[in-house]
């Protein structure tokens, strides 16, 4: 019975995949349609080092935002802080817990957010600032769950809540994420997938579309400030479809390398493949580098690399991961996380 689910799950991660596969024949962008385009901002420096591809990672918290079938695999309470120096001084935070029972699965949640910080508010009339101040801030907050069905296979989902608020007015939605994991062997093949931020639509409201309004401004004498408000379109959150394959290399008794692989197919760009590796030593120092957004016209991303450093203090074990991505004219992107596990073996 569980060799026939874990072929069945795999047979179902390559037929995804094959789908994908064919999409870039009829890709077409539809970049600037959608809302919440900060959850799609990868948060774990370990990832990110690697190219993004963290579909098939499981031994991490931080990997449950890549594919939530990933916290199966979480076996003690863990916490994992990253903080992104995105584009333009933009500051990115993203906040990862789970706590893993021996008969029910693992529980765990998510807090992102995004910052722009104070800005002037510019207008055609005053193109070097009203004198006011504005700003622009996102929050996602999410629950889910996972469970190993097997030693082999795992499942997990995440519901999502999210809110975009730019100055006055604000936005929110609710999405929900589902994800696979399949080890063909404990240091074999592994086949991931994930189906992200599936979900409702939003639009905007608040003080700052309330305006007055003339109904008729050529006639005189009716009232010519009548309390109005103005409605905007609904938008959809970007929805990711990835699939991957990841494979661990023993080099000895103390080095690891390991090769990583994902395709994406968003619902507001084109497909893309990122690739990436990482050579651990000792599993106490791990070097990475990779490559994204291969394939994808118009892209400022390309190279990635970073480095992880694990250690113990009595009971609890750290991890420290670092990563550098180029994004072009855009500039560099720097990531930091800091993870804690209490108690076992590591992070």
């Amino acid at each position: 019975m569980e060799r026939r689910i874990a072929v069945r799950a795999a047979a179902a991660v390559v037929a995804l995949a094959a789908v994908t596969a064919a999409g870039p024949a009829a890709a077409q962008s539809k970049a600037g349609t959608t809302i919440g385009q900060f959850l799609l901002i990868e948060p774990s420096a370990r990832v990110a080092a690697m190219g993004n591809a963290g579909v098939t990672l499981f031994d991490g918290v931080d990997a449950l935002y890549y594919n939530p079938a990933a916290a199966a695999a979480v076996e003690r309470a863990s916490v994992v802080f990253s903080h992104s120096e995105w584009i333009a001084d933009i500051d990115h935070d993203y906040i990862a817990l789970a706590l893993p029972f021996r008969t029910w699965g693992t529980f765990f949640g998510s807090v992102t957010s995004l910052g722009s910080g104070e800005m002037d508010v510019r207008t055609v009339d005053f193109p070097l600032g009203t004198g006011e101040r504005f700003t622009v801030s996102n929050l996602a907050l999410g629950v889910g769950y996972a469970r190993e069905i097997t030693d082999r296979f795992a499942v997990g989902g995440q519901a999502n809540w999210l809110q975009e608020t730019i100055w006055h007015n604000s936005l929110s939605a609710a999405t929900l994420s589902i994800g696979t994991l399949y080890r063909v062997s404990a240091n074999g093949l592994h086949l991931g997938s994930s189906l992200t931020h599936f979900g409702t639509n939003g639009r905007f409201d608040g003080r700052g579309l309330r305006i007055s309004y003339d109904a008729d401004p050529d006639r005189y004498g009716d009232n010519s400030q009548l309390p109005a408000v103005q409605y905007t379109d609904a938008f959809d959150v970007p929805v990711l479809f990835r699939v991957g394959v990841g494979m661990p290399i023993r080099l000895g008794r103390d080095a690891r390398l390991r090769l990583a692989a994902d395709a994406f197919h968003p619902s507001d760009d084109e497909e893309s493949v990122s690739l990436g590796a990482e050579l651990g030593y000792r599993e106490v120092v791990a070097v990475r580098g990779g490559y994204q957004s291969l394939f994808l016209d118009g892209s400022e991303t390309g190279l990635t690399a970073g480095i992880g450093v694990r250690g113990e203090i009595q009971d609890a074990a750290y991890r420290v991961d670092y990563a550098w991505a180029d994004h072009g004219r855009l500039g560099d992107v720097h990531r930091l996380s800091f993870g804690v596990a209490f108690g076992g073996s590591g992070p």
